[in-house]
């Protein structure tokens, strides 16, 4: 006798908090390459000019976050029955990758530069970065809330949060250069922030590719969910237990469940339920079954007849 069950419950940040943090961010750094763009194209800075096309990447990378909160928040169809959640593991992969192209950019401009260091106006590129550093850190800021919970958020906050970092570098750098006239700074600042950032991305990017292939969501012991079932009254074993992530934030559990009198199904469920959602498992489908004795079957199938 078996019965199947799904429970969903929402662990993680709210969809429509998600959407208004990453909306004012959107709204914020466009506003930022506007400014830094017309300010380049007025001095004929490359240099400003360079950073404001970065800075469109990082648009474009909040961009991409909010489509996987509009995706997850998508209802199932007859087709996709778990709805679009999927997809919200496949834009936080891309995102990953986004950040690695970003870093390969920062890192080869820096080694142009070493090789032949350019004219630098300190006042202006200094005057810029620092309010690079009030939108990229505020930015980061209200995107730190959600970092944990969801790998998009985390993504998203790694892009700002490097930007803030290049953002402080030149203006570090710009200050520098202003009284050691020491050109060779800006890209070296340029590549100890690249490599800061790998670091980070690397992670974003590794997590990404594992709940891509289904893989055990992170922080999740699988050895530890079948103990705290298997310690639950009147089960005997749990077996056939596959973990996986829904979406960047909701993770999914199915497992066979035997139990030692079927009388007392309901309470080991619900007990099973609220075990797993303190582990980060929101939806659960369990098969619950008892071991028949298949003599006593036997002799009951044939008193039927």
């Amino acid at each position: 006798m078996a019965h199947h069950h799904h429970s969903h419950s929402h662990h993680a940040i709210s969809s429509y908090t998600a959407t208004w943090v990453l909306t004012l961010s959107i709204i914020l750094n466009l506003g930022f390459v506007l400014i830094e763009g017309l300010i380049g194209l007025w001095q004929n800075s490359l240099g400003l000019l360079s950073d404001a096309g970065h800075n469109l990447s990082d648009v474009f990378s909040l961009g991409l976050a909010l489509f996987a909160v509009r995706l997850a928040r998508k209802a199932p169809t007859k087709r996709f029955t778990y709805g679009y959640k999927k997809g919200t593991v496949l834009v936080s992969l891309a995102n990953a990758v986004l950040l690695f192209v970003a870093v390969g950019a920062i890192g080869i401009e820096s080694l142009r530069k070493l090789a032949n260091p350019d004219e630098v106006d300190g006042t202006i590129v200094s005057l810029t970065a620092a309010v690079g550093i009030i939108i990229n850190g505020l930015t980061t800021i209200l995107l730190m809330r959600g970092r944990k919970r969801d790998l998009n958020m985390r993504g998203a906050f790694l892009h700002m949060l490097a930007d803030t970092l290049v953002s402080v570098g030149v203006l570090g750098s710009g200050i520098a250069i202003r009284y050691t006239g020491l050109a060779i700074i800006d890209p070296i600042v340029g590549l100890v922030i690249a490599a800061v950032i790998v670091g980070s991305a690397w992670h974003t990017l590794a997590e990404s590719l594992r709940l891509a292939l289904d893989a055990t969501p992170e922080g999740i012991d699988a050895d530890r969910v079948r103990r705290k079932i298997e310690e639950i009254e009147h089960v005997q074993r749990a077996y056939h237990i596959h973990i996986w992530a829904l979406s960047t934030n909701e993770n999914a559990l199915t497992a066979h469940v035997r139990i030692d009198d079927l009388r007392h199904m309901y309470a080991v469920r619900a007990e099973i339920k609220s075990r797993m959602a303190h582990l980060g498992i929101a939806h659960c489908t369990l098969e619950i079954e008892t071991k028949i004795d298949s003599q006593q079957l036997r002799c009951e199938l044939a008193q039927q007849q």
